[in-house]
């Protein structure tokens, strides 16, 4: 009974479920990102270069070929235009959670900043001021 109740104890801390809810959040954001690269951002760079359609990029390093019991075996690619379509996947979600945290970071700083006013000195420290202020006017 001991570990089921240890086991409750970790995963309902603030902590696990902030972070299941950012992973989940996370996966929504990234199938956003993919689709946003793949029907928005890919298609206007292709037509630029020509038509081109970026999953369709790859490099034969293989023809297709007959296997040992006789079946035709496709082609070995180097898809390098899936790859270079997951690099803006990543350069978007990076510049996307850069701007995030930065942005939390400015709304934490602005929280530091604001002054607070300083304590109030010592009674003690008043009064020799006051016998000080007095002591210096007798002079004059």
């Amino acid at each position: 009974m001991g570990f089921l109740k240890e086991f409750k104890e970790f995963a309902v801390k603030g902590n696990v479920i902030d972070l299941a809810v950012a992973v989940i959040i996370g996966g929504a954001f990234g199938k956003i990102v993919a689709s946003f690269v793949k029907d928005i951002v890919m298609p206007p760079i292709g037509v630029l270069l020509g038509g081109v359609e970026f999953t369709d990029l790859a490099l034969v390093l293989k023809e297709n070929s007959v296997g040992p019991a006789g079946e035709e075996l496709g082609p070995v690619l180097l898809t390098y235009g899936i790859f270079i379509q997951n690099v803006v996947d990543f350069l978007i979600i990076a510049i996307v959670i850069f701007l995030a945290v930065k942005g939390i970071n400015s709304l934490k700083k602005k929280e530091e900043v604001k002054p607070t006013p300083p304590p109030a000195p010592p009674k003690s420290e008043v009064l020799l001021e006051e016998i000080r202020d007095l002591l210096k006017k007798d002079k004059l």
